[in-house]
């Protein structure tokens, strides 16, 4: 039977597809990364630090994002891993950039097929999972998120209506085979309060092969830019007309840390990147200028702007002021050629 709202009519389902339908508002893998770094950034969470890993469970390569941010109660998961619910508000002029109550969902989807949340806060530990693959073993008609709280100082189970069946669906369609596996993953969060984030079967491309290359760079994590796309193209990946760093004839951003380095030249917190920090100097990602466009509507999927009359006249300017740039430096590089060709006059 259906379940009722309080008004005694038929609650909305939610269908499994949805997780991967909503996942394809990204584009590319790294700004589904940026939706994770946004959410440990913002007002109420607020980290210092954030760690993006890879790592191996059980022969199974996982990616890990951590921070040692406020953490979330076990109510707050609940919300957070529920769709279009948000109480982000701005904090001492800290603007909250998750404003649709999605990006968690969108993001994590969109990189691999599962994932677990485990989170401290107000002395308690929460486990919740988000799984393509539990939904479809399941036969699922609506989303179902099973959450677990443990007590933080006894690490006993604290009794919900749905913490035991959601213990049982966790220990029985994760990695995760005890009561003390999933409880020695909380010694992962370096804190009293903090939320880590396990991302497993990832996406890969229809051709089979792997989305994204951990292999390249031991400290970074790159998409491959020669080989076949996600479509099975071959050849170097174009960006799309729509990408924000779309430039004519230019190659798609390669290396997270790179994409990292320009998405968040303001960091409010540090990024350790595969257990390498971030670099002071920039690795000549072609970065010549910044500018401060706040005045501007971010898109839906906070990957471009809305389509206004501010953007356009933005995109005029840029361009001559670019236009400007290049005619300079052009001018500068053909003195010092001059300068050190020149006939010169030695005076004794």
């Amino acid at each position: 039977m259906a379940a009722l709202s309080e008004f005694g009519i038929r609650l909305s389902a939610m269908s499994p597809s949805y997780l991967h339908t909503n996942s394809t508002s990204h584009t590319g893998p790294f700004s589904a990364f940026a939706e994770l770094v946004d959410n440990a950034c913002d007002p109420g969470v607020t980290a210092k630090q954030l760690w993006i890993d890879v790592c191996e469970i059980k022969n199974m390569i996982c990616l890990t994002v951590t921070d040692n941010g406020n953490g979330m109660t076990p109510n707050r998961l609940q919300k957070m891993l529920s769709f279009g619910f948000t109480e982000k508000a701005v904090v001492k002029n800290h603007h909250p950039i998750g404003i649709y109550g999605n990006g968690f969902k969108s993001g994590s989807m969109r990189l691999g097929k599962d994932a677990l949340v485990f989170t401290k806060s107000g002395g308690a530990m929460t486990v919740g999972l988000l799984s393509q693959t539990y939904l479809e073993a399941i036969g699922a008609n609506a989303i179902v998120i099973p959450t677990v709280p443990f007590n933080q100082q006894t690490q006993e189970i604290i009794v919900t209506e749905d913490s035991v069946p959601s213990l049982e669906a966790i220990l029985k369609h994760t990695f995760f085979k005890t009561k003390e596996e999933v409880l020695e993953e909380f010694n992962a969060i370096p804190n009293k309060k903090g939320t880590r984030i396990i991302i497993w079967n990832l996406r890969r491309n229809k051709n089979d092969t792997a989305e994204l290359d951990f292999t390249m760079d031991k400290h970074d994590i790159r998409i491959p830019s020669i080989g076949a796309d996600e479509n099975g193209r071959k050849g170097p990946r174009k960006l799309e007309k729509h990408d924000p760093f779309h430039t004519e004839n230019s190659i798609r951003l390669c290396s997270l840390r790179d994409y990292l380095s320009i998405l968040y030249l303001k960091p409010r917190m540090q990024i350790i990147l595969r257990q390498k920090k971030p670099s002071n100097i920039g690795n000549g990602v072609g970065v010549i200028g910044v500018v401060e466009c706040n005045f501007l509507n971010p898109a839906h999927n906070k990957q471009d702007f809305e389509y206004s009359k501010e953007f356009r006249l933005t995109m005029i300017n840029l361009g001559l002021k670019l236009n400007e740039y290049w005619k300079d430096k052009k001018c500068t590089k053909k003195q010092v050629m001059q300068d050190s060709t020149g006939d010169h006059e030695v005076t004794r």
